[in-house]
């Protein structure tokens, strides 16, 4: 079977993760994905734990399979020569550098649409370059702040507080996945490639008021912005008797109904304040208070008992540890272990999108810095002397070790 991206040639500038991961996802629907890397390399390569070598780290081994690392210093003229040569025939060029930076490398839109007019041309950054925070700089912390991730989290915590995931990084790289692969059928259809980008703020801000615009999607305003029910102050996971939690969603009416039934509460089915969804909703803050009363109750492995085959959405707390043992993971082949050549064995999440025809899959565990630089820049073109002056200059590299 082939895979959907097979045949297509993906040529990423990034680091950190939104640029990595996304790249990775193309990797995993078949794409060939050229890693570019400085000759530090991506800066996450020495973050979190390594095995043997600290420019491995797990925040690099699991934003950066299914791709081939270069290492080219892109402000030696060599160095730029090169990468023009290998982004010839790309499909698809995706950078996270800052729109005056990819300018003044030489390597801006406009320029290799002179040579390359069908490339899939994907910048993604902190902010959309036509507004006045353009060229700011932005992490994922900053990025939830501008969003109104972190007042939200205000709301409920009582200060301004990040969630504990890069969420803004992530999420955008969705994003840039979709714009991929939207312009590729695009050129597929009309023979043009195209410019996008897809900023980090702009992102966010569509994905957080999707719903949190509320009140305000209409002129004049019917409300203010925030979706109440999410920022409740009793909306939590629910301790139950033995000091455990869960997840418990009486949302819809029929849920509402079966909940309190089992529970022995049915008189709760015709209280005034609970009758219907819109009734919850406007005692929300009454409707967590009175389950979370019920649900402190009982034991936890009670409730999962009592709950398991009902129509109430419910799951138990799982810690970050408690995912990798989780027996619907497990059963349905989630995480893969690998052998890697220099690393040793690893764990990996697999592609969590099932194509029937088409699978996702690794087919390439994460590269060492440099470990594909020869190999790349001679299908290239350049001849074994220029790939040595270029080793000798400094301005590619292979791995140390």
């Amino acid at each position: 079977m082939s895979a959907p991206l097979a045949g297509i040639k993906v040529v990423e500038m990034t680091s950190v993760v939104l640029g990595p991961y996304a790249c990775q996802m193309l990797g995993d629907l078949g794409a060939e994905v050229v890693k570019i890397e400085p000759p530090g390399g991506d800066t996450n390569r020495n973050l979190g734990p390594h095995r043997r070598h600290a420019d491995m780290s797990s925040l690099f081994l699991t934003c950066n399979r299914n791709k081939r690392s270069v290492v080219l210093d892109l402000k030696a003229e060599a160095g730029h020569a090169a990468a023009c040569k290998i982004i010839r025939d790309a499909d698809v060029l995706v950078h996270n550098f800052r729109p005056r930076a990819m300018e003044r490398l030489r390597l801006g839109y406009e320029a290799v649409r002179e040579w390359n007019p069908r490339i899939v041309y994907c910048a993604t950054y902190g902010y959309g370059k036509r507004g006045p925070y353009g060229n700011k700089g932005a992490l994922d912390d900053s990025i939830q702040a501008a969003s109104g991730i972190a007042e939200l989290q205000g709301m409920v915590e009582g200060e301004p507080r990040y969630l504990p995931t890069i969420i803004a990084d992530k999420t955008t790289a969705l994003f840039v996945t979709q714009a991929v692969l939207a312009a590729l059928f695009h050129r597929q259809r009309s023979g043009e490639g195209q410019e996008i980008e897809v900023p980090m703020f702009e992102s966010m801000v569509s994905f957080v008021m999707t719903e949190h615009l509320w009140g305000r999607a209409f002129e004049p305003p019917l409300d203010k912005a925030g979706y109440v029910r999410l920022m409740a102050r009793h909306r939590r996971p629910y301790r139950t008797q033995d000091g455990r939690y869960l997840a418990v969603l009486p949302y819809w009416d029929n849920h509402w109904r079966t909940f309190c039934e089992l529970a022995g509460r049915p008189e709760l089915v015709e209280d005034a304040r609970f009758l219907n969804m819109a009734k919850r909703l406007a005692n929300i803050d009454e409707s967590y208070r009175v389950t979370g009363e019920i649900i402190a109750g009982r034991n936890r492995d009670e409730w999962v008992e009592l709950l398991g085959e009902t129509n109430v959405p419910m799951m138990v707390v799982n810690s970050l540890d408690d995912l990798i043992d989780d027996p619907h993971l497990v059963a349905t082949g989630f995480w893969q272990t690998m052998e890697h050549p220099s690393e040793g064995r690893l764990r990996m999440s697999s592609p969590p999108i099932n194509l029937g025809a088409s699978p996702a899959s690794i087919e390439r565990l994460p590269p060492r810095l440099g470990e594909h630089s020869v190999e790349v820049l001679a299908e290239a073109g350049l001849a074994e002397a220029e790939i040595a002056n270029l080793l000798a200059d400094g301005v590619t590299a292979v791995p140390a070790e």
